[in-house]
């Protein structure tokens, strides 16, 4: 009788590294904008991640068992959790209950364990889950929670359980509907599309005070996006991420934006608003960085990640979304054996 060793799947690292160490710093690397985030928004997200996490444990357990995997080996490594993570802070806070679970569910059901599990996925299962939800449900996707300092109201762990999961809130004479509005990236592209000038556009966005001096009064997405950079930058000191997906990223968005204000001022916005607004920082540090669906050549990297910041820009100022990330992801994932292909480094000793 002989037996055959089957080799673990990727991600491989040449290091002590772990798939669980790793997902301990990137979940780590979060909370500086976890906190951010309840501080603006209220404990809405907390909520839509004890509800991710719950249908993580069911989803992971099904599915181990359907396909004859240990399950706790595999549930522990965490990986499911970060999946779940990116997609909480890319939903409203206060979306319905079934938003969450079914997006997640989606996400590790149809990008992840459909494809074999962890290592073997092609696409971004946290994208994946994000696309399916702002398709099928734009409306509860695209209604936001206003920041505490705007709304007047700070959403509370309970105000957060009955709006979650019974869509009302009246206390104190406040409708939820008082509380909601669009994002500022919303409010940009439907701006753009009208032909409305930038400076009049950014104006009523709360936190603008005017569209040439973004600095001067960030908004709160500009704190989230900066907290997600913080995050960021230890991750890129621990050398948990790669440098060339977030300078390649970052420095392609902002030369397009940038490009295009030049032309056109009046109509396009400052290349500042364009990086701290929507889910920027996150994608840069904590998505695009995934390093089962992402390039795994070192010019490949730079070249993926340089194809999601133009991508990013060409769908939110063009599309039909406001942000753009999780298509322009998927689309490169789609992108990534080819680039892989011709961007192989020349082999020690080889020619040709």
């Amino acid at each position: 009788m002989s037996f055959t060793t089957i080799p673990p799947s990727s991600p491989f690292a040449h290091n002590n590294q772990t798939v669980r160490k790793v997902m301990l710093q990137v979940q780590l690397a979060a909370m500086p904008a976890l906190l951010i985030h309840i501080y603006l928004f209220g404990f809405g997200i907390v909520v839509q991640w004890l509800l991710a996490v719950t249908t993580l444990l069911v989803v992971e357990y099904t599915m181990l068992k359907l396909r004859g995997r240990p399950v706790l080996p595999f549930i522990t490594d965490l990986s499911a959790l970060i999946t779940v993570t990116g997609l909480v802070f890319c939903i409203p806070p206060t979306a319905p209950w079934w938003v969450i679970v079914s997006g997640s569910a989606f996400a590790l059901i149809f990008g992840k364990h459909l494809y074999g599990g962890l290592g073997y996925n092609p696409f971004n299962p946290a994208m994946l889950g994000y696309a399916f939800l702002i398709i099928s449900f734009p409306v509860q996707m695209t209604n936001w929670i206003m920041p505490a300092e705007i709304s007047g109201h700070f959403i509370s762990f309970m105000d957060a359980l009955q709006i979650i999961f019974t869509g009302s809130f009246d206390i104190a004479s406040t409708t939820f509907d008082a509380l909601t509005g669009a994002t500022p990236l919303n409010e940009m592209r439907i701006g753009i599309a009208q032909g409305i000038s930038v400076a009049d556009t950014l104006a009523p966005v709360a936190g603008h005070t005017s569209s040439t001096n973004f600095w001067f009064g960030l908004n709160s997405w500009a704190w989230l996006n900066i907290a997600f950079l913080i995050g960021g930058l230890y991750l890129l000191w621990k050398r948990t991420i790669r440098w060339q997906f977030p300078v390649g990223f970052l420095g392609s968005l902002f030369l397009f934006a940038w490009l295009m204000h030049q032309i056109n001022p009046q109509m396009y916005p400052p290349a500042d608003f364009v990086l701290l607004s929507g889910g920027t920082m996150l994608a840069a540090f904590f998505i695009i960085t995934d390093p089962v669906t992402a390039s795994t050549t070192p010019l490949g990297r730079f070249i993926y990640a340089c194809g999601i910041g133009i991508l990013v820009y060409v769908i939110r100022t063009w599309g039909a979304f406001p942000d753009g990330l999780a298509f322009a992801i998927l689309l490169m994932n789609i992108a990534v054996p080819l680039i892989d292909q011709y961007t192989q480094p020349r082999v020690f000793g080889h020619d040709h």
